[in-house]
């Protein structure tokens, strides 16, 4: 398990990296990644028998990504309409149901879908077209992914209290706190790219490690829910694009709105 899980990291780095430097193919790659996820996260809505949208909401959720690399920027108005039209497409296609339960529930899921994985996941493309961007995404996953890494070595070698069984029974307090520490490191080895004060680095690495690590525990929340170990198997040895995007999906945006204040 251990071969498998680090190939698959070095070749999704190695891809990672050559996408940074071109702007079209690190926003191609993003769109990938969320239409995976949101595939993957129907999956597992269907294993719960919840009937989501699958394939609509694979659609709007693309337009969100792609909305960005062709630089069109919705305004207000736009995104009103965006979002009206999407509800009236969702509820219009439950006239054609047999029955009238579930309505609620498949519709808040399909939206939450859209939401958590592609509206999330796309700040990152946002991350990308600020100056310096390549280096701002590279900070971001030195960060987020480097506490992954650490919580995984830590935790696996050292990890005997358990954090939050209930939700991640394999999740231990002393592979959190590696985690932190390889975020720590992380942010400090960020340096080059973000030109902050070794105390800012700390705070943000501690800042970011922390939620990180929520964004990890929210998809295995969502996972025990839906009583699958994997969202997909696309990864060995990491499992499906969600596990691997999982931590992104709250650092992404949070990271976008620091460095909108920072930048502003």
């Amino acid at each position: 398990m251990l071969t498998k899980r680090i190939i698959s990291s070095i070749i999704l780095i190695i891809i990672i990296i050559a996408s940074l430097f071109i702007n079209w193919l690190f926003g191609l790659l993003a769109t990938l990644f969320i239409i995976f996820g949101l595939y993957e996260f129907f999956a597992m809505l269907e294993n719960k028998r919840i009937i989501s949208y699958k394939y609509f909401g694979i659609v709007m959720g693309s337009i969100i990504p792609l909305s960005l690399i062709f630089r069109f920027e919705l305004n207000k108005s736009w995104e009103l309409l965006f979002i009206v039209l999407g509800l009236l497409f969702l509820i219009l296609m439950q006239f054609r149901r047999r029955e009238n339960s579930g309505v609620v529930a498949d519709i808040s899921a399909t939206i939450f879908g859209i939401l958590y994985v592609s509206w999330f996941f796309s700040f990152l493309i946002r991350i990308r077209y600020f100056p310096g961007g390549s280096g701002l995404v590279a900070a971001l996953l030195l960060i987020t992914k480097g506490g992954d890494i650490g919580a995984y070595l830590i935790g696996s070698r050292f990890g005997k209290t358990f954090l939050i069984p209930r939700i991640s029974p394999k999740k231990t307090l002393e592979g959190a706190a590696g985690g932190l520490f390889f975020s720590l490191l992380g942010a400090i080895a960020s340096s080059p790219f973000l030109n902050f004060s070794f105390a800012h680095l700390l705070f943000l690495g501690i800042f970011l490690g922390l939620i990180g690590q929520l964004g990890d525990l929210s998809e295995s929340l969502i996972k025990r829910d839906c009583q699958v170990k994997d969202s997909g198997r696309l990864f060995p040895g990491l499992g499906g694009v969600l596990d691997s995007m999982d931590s992104l999906l709250f650092t992404a945006p949070v990271f976008y709105f620091y460095l909108s204040i920072i930048f502003k």
